[in-house]
């Protein structure tokens, strides 16, 4: 039977010229700053973002949580979004890694304005934490990939500044953005004191992302890099695959940014399905199943039924992800099959 593994871009795997490209890398001990292919990756990085310097992680969240810890100091106090992967997918780090909380403030869209973080900032008072940092998401994983509007992260950006307040941007899938807007990652950077870039979603990479800000700023990273055991030695053969990713994998993100229009489409003139075409911007779609039919863990079981692998989110809600090993002919795959599965539970053949 075939499979099509939708749960997520992080099932990419590396391709065999990019397993070459790992195999052929000069490394060295990044622990002592002496692996010349990540410093080449870090060095691009900064290049590409507009900043001052770059820092090799492990993860996405690895690269938000070095973030966290160096631009707030404990008993501070985070802004962000109730939706977004700092506070729904991080195991709870900010607390136990910088003794922070999070103002978690629900969101459009993934989207958070600075009405409301104006209305949140905390006053001067010593009966209130202190408002240390704000955190953006670009793309939206929970709110289905969707592009944080330029304008409003302009205004927010304007404000911190005047605040004083540093704004970091989780930019794991901010390659994504870029490519469906046109709007260059050094344009996007611009408005945050750092943001964090993920290698090991649509990219196809198999480990990696990286932080970029001001060069004191990521010299703490690094400190707290080391101290989350986060020194990876001969880390350059990683560094490469991230490399061959930024030459070969970014402008094709287009693909699935398209392949994911079209199964939302397909899947919206499914009776008994929903999808707000609107929210469907990159590669992620997010559809839901009426109440009247079945919920949401019960149509993933379906379909897996079926060879479609894909990941509930919510009791009516389900996630699907395009990455670059899915292709034109799992599209109508996926269609045919779901097609299926709702013609059965619908004539009641559960």
């Amino acid at each position: 039977m075939k499979t099509v593994d939708l749960r997520s871009d992080t099932i990419s795997r590396p391709t065999a010229d990019m397993r070459q490209a790992m195999a052929a890398a000069v490394v060295g001990d990044d622990v002592f700053g002496e692996d010349p292919t990540i410093n080449a990756l870090q060095e691009r990085i900064a290049e590409l973002t507009g900043k001052e310097a770059a820092l090799f992680v492990t993860s996405g969240t690895q690269g938000n949580q070095v973030s966290l810890n160096a631009h707030t100091r404990p008993g501070q106090e985070v802004i962000c979004n109730s939706d977004c992967h700092i506070f729904n997918y991080e195991s709870g780090a900010a607390a136990m890694l910088s003794g922070v909380q999070l103002n978690a403030l629900p969101g459009t869209n993934g989207v958070i304005t600075l009405e409301q973080i104006r209305l949140n900032l905390r006053p001067a008072d010593d009966h209130y934490p202190q408002t240390g940092l704000i955190c953006l998401e670009n793309t939206h994983n929970r709110a289905g990939g969707t592009i944080y509007p330029l304008e409003e992260i302009r205004r927010i950006s304007a404000w911190a500044r005047e605040q004083g307040i540093s704004l970091h941007l989780d930019g794991a899938r901010l390659w994504n953005a870029s490519v469906a807007t046109g709007i260059s990652i050094a344009e996007y950077a611009a408005y945050f004191d750092s943001v964090s870039l993920c290698f090991s979603k649509g990219l196809g990479a198999p480990v990696g992302s990286v932080v970029a800000g001001p060069r004191d700023f990521i010299a703490r990273c690094h400190f707290y890099r080391k101290a989350y055991g986060g020194g990876i030695r001969q880390g350059g053969i990683l560094a490469a695959a991230a490399l061959y990713a930024l030459d070969h994998h970014v402008a094709r993100l287009a693909e699935d940014h398209a392949r994911a229009k079209r199964l939302a489409a397909g899947l919206a003139a499914i009776p008994g399905l929903r999808v707000d075409l609107n929210t469907v911007q990159t590669n992620i779609l997010i559809f839901e199943v009426e109440e009247s039919v079945c919920g949401a863990a019960e149509m993933v079981g379906r379909l897996g039924e079926e060879g479609i692998l894909c990941f509930d989110f919510g009791p009516q809600r389900i996630r699907m992800v395009f990455y670059l090993e899915i292709g034109d002919e799992d599209v109508d795959y996926t269609l045919e099959k779901t097609a299926l599965v709702m013609a059965r539970l619908k004539g009641g053949k559960r």
